[in-house]
Protein backbone atom coordinates (compact mmCIF):
# COMPACT_ATOMS: atom_id res chain seq x y z
CA UNK A 1 0.00 0.00 0.00
CA UNK A 2 1.40 3.38 -0.97
CA UNK A 3 1.36 6.29 1.45
CA UNK A 4 3.38 9.45 1.89
CA UNK A 5 4.86 10.42 5.25
CA UNK A 6 4.69 14.07 4.11
CA UNK A 7 0.95 13.77 3.49
CA UNK A 8 0.48 11.95 6.80
CA UNK A 9 2.33 14.75 8.62
CA UNK A 10 0.18 17.37 6.93
CA UNK A 11 -3.00 15.52 7.81
CA UNK A 12 -2.12 14.31 11.32
CA UNK A 13 -0.18 17.33 12.59
CA UNK A 14 0.82 17.00 16.25
CA UNK A 15 -0.75 13.52 16.52
CA UNK A 16 2.41 12.00 14.97
CA UNK A 17 6.10 12.25 15.89
CA UNK A 18 8.73 12.85 13.22
CA UNK A 19 12.08 11.12 13.61
CA UNK A 20 14.66 13.90 13.42
CA UNK A 21 17.47 11.99 11.75
CA UNK A 22 18.05 10.61 8.31
CA UNK A 23 18.62 6.89 8.24
CA UNK A 24 19.77 5.31 4.98
CA UNK A 25 17.78 2.67 3.12
CA UNK A 26 19.46 -0.71 2.62
CA UNK A 27 16.40 -2.89 2.00
CA UNK A 28 14.44 -3.85 -1.09
CA UNK A 29 11.43 -1.77 0.02
CA UNK A 30 11.51 1.99 0.69
CA UNK A 31 7.87 2.44 1.72
CA UNK A 32 6.74 0.35 4.71
CA UNK A 33 4.73 0.54 7.90
CA UNK A 34 3.65 -1.61 10.81
CA UNK A 35 3.17 -2.03 14.51
CA UNK A 36 6.50 -1.68 16.31
CA UNK A 37 8.46 -4.31 18.21
CA UNK A 38 11.38 -2.74 20.09
CA UNK A 39 14.72 -4.30 20.94
CA UNK A 40 17.73 -2.86 22.81
CA UNK A 41 21.02 -4.58 21.94
CA UNK A 42 24.53 -4.28 23.32
CA UNK A 43 26.50 -5.30 20.20
CA UNK A 44 25.04 -8.82 20.50
CA UNK A 45 22.43 -9.55 17.83
CA UNK A 46 21.33 -13.00 19.09
CA UNK A 47 17.98 -11.68 20.38
CA UNK A 48 17.32 -10.12 16.96
CA UNK A 49 18.26 -13.36 15.18
CA UNK A 50 15.83 -15.29 17.38
CA UNK A 51 13.04 -12.75 16.88
CA UNK A 52 13.30 -12.67 13.09
CA UNK A 53 13.97 -16.40 12.66
CA UNK A 54 11.50 -17.86 15.15
CA UNK A 55 8.53 -15.46 15.27
CA UNK A 56 5.90 -14.48 12.72
CA UNK A 57 6.26 -10.83 11.81
CA UNK A 58 2.61 -10.31 10.83
CA UNK A 59 3.59 -7.12 9.00
CA UNK A 60 5.27 -5.57 12.03
CA UNK A 61 8.43 -3.43 12.12
CA UNK A 62 11.39 -4.14 14.41
CA UNK A 63 13.09 -1.05 15.86
CA UNK A 64 16.56 -1.78 17.23
CA UNK A 65 18.88 0.46 19.26
CA UNK A 66 22.52 -0.67 19.22
CA UNK A 67 23.86 2.59 20.62
CA UNK A 68 27.32 3.60 19.48
CA UNK A 69 28.72 0.13 18.70
CA UNK A 70 30.37 0.08 15.27
CA UNK A 71 29.35 -3.40 14.18
CA UNK A 72 26.65 -4.76 11.92
CA UNK A 73 23.65 -6.37 13.60
CA UNK A 74 21.76 -7.13 10.35
CA UNK A 75 22.96 -8.72 7.13
CA UNK A 76 21.62 -10.90 4.37
CA UNK A 77 20.77 -13.88 6.63
CA UNK A 78 18.61 -11.86 9.01
CA UNK A 79 16.90 -10.09 6.12
CA UNK A 80 16.10 -13.53 4.69
CA UNK A 81 14.49 -14.54 8.01
CA UNK A 82 12.54 -11.27 8.05
CA UNK A 83 11.19 -11.84 4.54
CA UNK A 84 10.34 -15.51 5.17
CA UNK A 85 8.46 -14.72 8.39
CA UNK A 86 6.49 -11.68 7.21
CA UNK A 87 8.23 -8.72 8.85
CA UNK A 88 7.53 -5.42 7.03
CA UNK A 89 10.78 -3.72 7.97
CA UNK A 90 13.64 -3.05 10.32
CA UNK A 91 14.81 0.31 11.65
CA UNK A 92 18.31 0.02 13.08
CA UNK A 93 19.94 2.73 15.18
CA UNK A 94 23.22 1.11 14.30
CA UNK A 95 24.87 -0.56 11.36
CA UNK A 96 24.22 -3.27 8.76
CA UNK A 97 26.25 -5.23 6.20
CA UNK A 98 25.83 -7.36 3.06
CA UNK A 99 23.97 -4.43 1.52
CA UNK A 100 24.46 -5.57 -2.06
CA UNK A 101 22.20 -8.50 -1.13
CA UNK A 102 19.90 -6.82 1.44
CA UNK A 103 18.82 -4.32 -1.22
CA UNK A 104 17.34 -7.25 -3.23
CA UNK A 105 15.18 -8.56 -0.35
CA UNK A 106 11.65 -7.14 -0.23
CA UNK A 107 11.75 -5.93 3.35
CA UNK A 108 12.38 -2.38 4.51
CA UNK A 109 15.77 -1.77 6.16
CA UNK A 110 16.84 1.61 7.49
CA UNK A 111 20.11 2.10 9.37
CA UNK A 112 22.76 4.68 10.30
CA UNK A 113 25.26 3.12 7.91
CA UNK A 114 27.32 0.04 7.15
CA UNK A 115 30.09 -1.85 8.88
CA UNK A 116 31.84 -5.01 7.69
CA UNK A 117 32.37 -6.10 11.33
CA UNK A 118 29.82 -8.60 12.69
CA UNK A 119 28.31 -8.19 16.12
CA UNK A 120 30.04 -9.52 19.22
CA UNK A 121 28.34 -12.09 21.42
CA UNK A 122 28.34 -10.32 24.78
CA UNK A 123 24.90 -9.90 26.32
CA UNK A 124 21.27 -10.68 25.61
CA UNK A 125 19.03 -7.96 24.23
CA UNK A 126 15.95 -6.55 25.94
CA UNK A 127 12.65 -6.64 24.08
CA UNK A 128 9.83 -4.19 24.71
CA UNK A 129 12.06 -1.38 25.98
CA UNK A 130 11.24 2.22 25.14
CA UNK A 131 13.95 3.41 22.77
CA UNK A 132 14.90 7.05 22.32
CA UNK A 133 16.84 8.37 19.35
CA UNK A 134 16.23 10.87 16.58
CA UNK A 135 14.34 13.15 18.96
CA UNK A 136 11.47 10.67 19.53
CA UNK A 137 10.56 7.71 21.72
CA UNK A 138 9.76 4.39 20.04
CA UNK A 139 7.21 2.32 22.01
CA UNK A 140 6.35 -1.29 21.34
CA UNK A 141 2.77 -1.56 20.07
CA UNK A 142 2.70 1.89 18.48
CA UNK A 143 2.93 2.35 14.69
CA UNK A 144 5.79 3.36 12.41
CA UNK A 145 5.50 4.68 8.84
CA UNK A 146 8.61 5.08 6.67
CA UNK A 147 9.30 6.24 3.12
CA UNK A 148 11.92 8.22 1.21
CA UNK A 149 10.96 11.42 3.08
CA UNK A 150 11.48 10.02 6.58
CA UNK A 151 9.92 8.18 9.48
CA UNK A 152 6.87 9.09 11.51
CA UNK A 153 5.37 7.44 14.60
CA UNK A 154 1.74 7.22 15.62
CA UNK A 155 0.24 5.88 18.83
CA UNK A 156 -2.44 4.18 16.72
CA UNK A 157 -2.75 2.63 13.30
CA UNK A 158 -3.76 5.24 10.77
CA UNK A 159 -6.83 4.18 8.81
CA UNK A 160 -7.36 4.38 5.06
CA UNK A 161 -9.36 7.55 5.67
CA UNK A 162 -6.25 9.02 7.33
CA UNK A 163 -4.08 7.96 4.40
Amino acid sequence: MYFSTADLCDEQGERVQVVEMNLKSYGGVNNFFGEMVTLKLDEDNRALVELLRDHAGQGRVVVVDVGEAFCAVVGDNLMGFAKKNGWAGLVIYGYVRDVRITRTIEVGLLARGTSPRRSAKRANGQRGEELTFGGVTFREGEWLYADEDGIILSPKKLTLVDL
